[in-house]
């Protein structure tokens, strides 16, 4: 498959094939999310958003797998060096708990670069923030429970702060933390003392025309909570976690205003914030981590997905000193995980994917505007994160319909939003395809 000159080609999602394998896949499978029967053929051929399902159709993925596979498939610029590598068996270690070499030293063969190189890695992506150590574990999931684990630990606090429209993961501490939909939560204990505020995600407001609840009367929700007179009490805070674009949740974008207040606030009453980088991440909005974008500074960074493992960055004085405090015999030990996440961070930098984020992104959101597609009450997005808000849900279930017929693969996300997660290193050409099919989606859906 070349990937200049690839185009979807569709005889009919599901096909035959697809309709048995998902049939089959069901017959052991715990009811969870399934976006739509499209049934990848790992066998067949794919290159950067094209891939090729089980009955032969020839799609176009602006899914990313929900974010995890940043470059999208069989991308040279991971499977060329990764292959330089002499992999071992196993290559599922005790990533926390056993060391191995990191592929450092001055060898004439490239060594894999194993649980150091990734971390080493990771904190030069947040030295500018000055966290300089790393937890590895398997999900963002992990990442987010390490997070708060060690926030309370470090601060003895017994109060947490989280926004409305969270999304923090489906382990029972990280779902005590979300306020995206009721089904996450119901009838599941939950951490005690956890307060929210809204999430302002109006991108243009400010104090004075703020109107989600976040702001009034001269001060913020955040402030009359944490502050003077407050009912949370900021000495007794073990953090506050948000999202710096909101996922799960609809891919929210924060206004600078509401960021600017949650920095001054968490700095005035020395309240940590941990910010839940899994989606947003490792360049998917521009820049490195989308907390790049505001004014927060974050204390502790919770990573996956594009990752391809978990991993929980702070300071060394924020994590604990005990050993056993934290510790995960199989956390991040999958080596080939661990060498395409380090793999990854190298791309961003060799090949100036940042940029290319931003511009292709750029490209994206002008092109979805010029559509004018019929339904369409929003349409954002930072760098290669991009988001489609549609009337109702129903069209923008029907939209994705359409568009699936036509071999382009989407995803929703909140209520009625569509999310699109072109890779990283996506060419003009594919971003004018891409919303071409969706534009074309859109029509037939009206």
């Amino acid at each position: 498959m070349d990937r200049d000159s690839a185009e979807p080609q569709v005889a009919g999602v599901p096909g035959d094939a697809a309709r048995q394998w998902v049939e089959y896949h069901h017959e052991y499978a715990a009811p969870s999310t399934y976006v739509y029967d499209f049934v990848w053929d790992h066998t067949a051929p794919a290159i950067g958003p094209f891939c090729t399902d089980v009955d032969g159709n020839v799609l176009m993925d602006f899914t990313g797998h929900v974010g995890a596979m940043p470059l999208g498939y069989n991308n040279p610029k991971i499977l060329d060096p990764l292959a330089e590598f002499d992999l071992v068996e196993p290559t599922k270690i005790a990533g926390q708990d056993f060391y191995t070499r990191a592929g450092t030293g001055g060898d004439t063969v490239p060594d894999v670069p194993g649980p150091a190189g990734l971390m080493e890695r990771l904190t030069d992506a947040c030295s500018h923030y000055g966290l300089d150590t790393v937890f590895l574990s398997n999900t963002g999931a992990e990442a987010v429970e390490n997070a708060i684990k060690i926030a309370y630990d470090h601060t003895s606090g017994k109060y947490a702060i989280t926004c409305e429209g969270a999304f923090h993961g489906r382990t029972l501490g990280a779902l005590s933390l979300n306020r995206s939909k009721e089904i996450h939560r119901r009838e599941f204990p939950e951490i005690p003392s956890v307060h929210d505020v809204p999430f302002c995600t109006d991108r243009a407001c400010c104090p004075d025309t703020c109107d989600c609840g976040f702001f009034f009367a001269e001060t913020s929700r955040l402030r009359r909570m944490v502050g003077e007179g407050g009912y949370v009490n900021p000495a007794e805070t073990a953090y506050l976690i948000l999202e710096p674009v909101q996922g799960e949740g609809g891919y929210r974008f924060p206004s600078d205003a509401f960021m600017d207040e949650v920095a001054a606030v968490a700095d005035a009453y020395d309240i940590p914030i941990v910010v839940d980088e899994v989606q947003s991440g490792l360049g998917r909005t521009g820049e490195m981590w989308a907390s790049d974008h505001y004014a927060i500074e974050p204390d502790v960074i919770a990573s996956a997905k594009a990752l391809r493992v978990g991993a929980t960055i702070a300071s060394e004085d924020v994590f604990p000193d005990e050993q056993g405090r934290l510790s995960s015999t199989w956390g991040a030990g999958d080596i080939l995980g661990i060498a395409q996440g380090a793999l990854t961070i190298d791309a961003i930098h060799q090949y100036d994917l940042l940029d290319n984020a931003t511009e292709r992104g750029a490209q994206a959101r002008e092109l979805l505007a010029q559509a004018a597609m019929s339904g369409v009450v929003d349409v954002r997005g930072k760098g290669l994160m991009l988001a489609v808000e549609w009337e109702s849900p129903d069209r923008r279930d029907a939209v994705m319909e359409a568009a699936l017929s036509r071999g382009l693969l989407t995803m929703g996300c909140g209520r009625k939003t569509m999310r699109l997660l072109p890779p990283l290193d996506a060419t003009p050409r594919e971003i004018r395809l891409g919303t071409g099919l969706l534009a074309e989606a859109a029509e037939t859906a009206a």
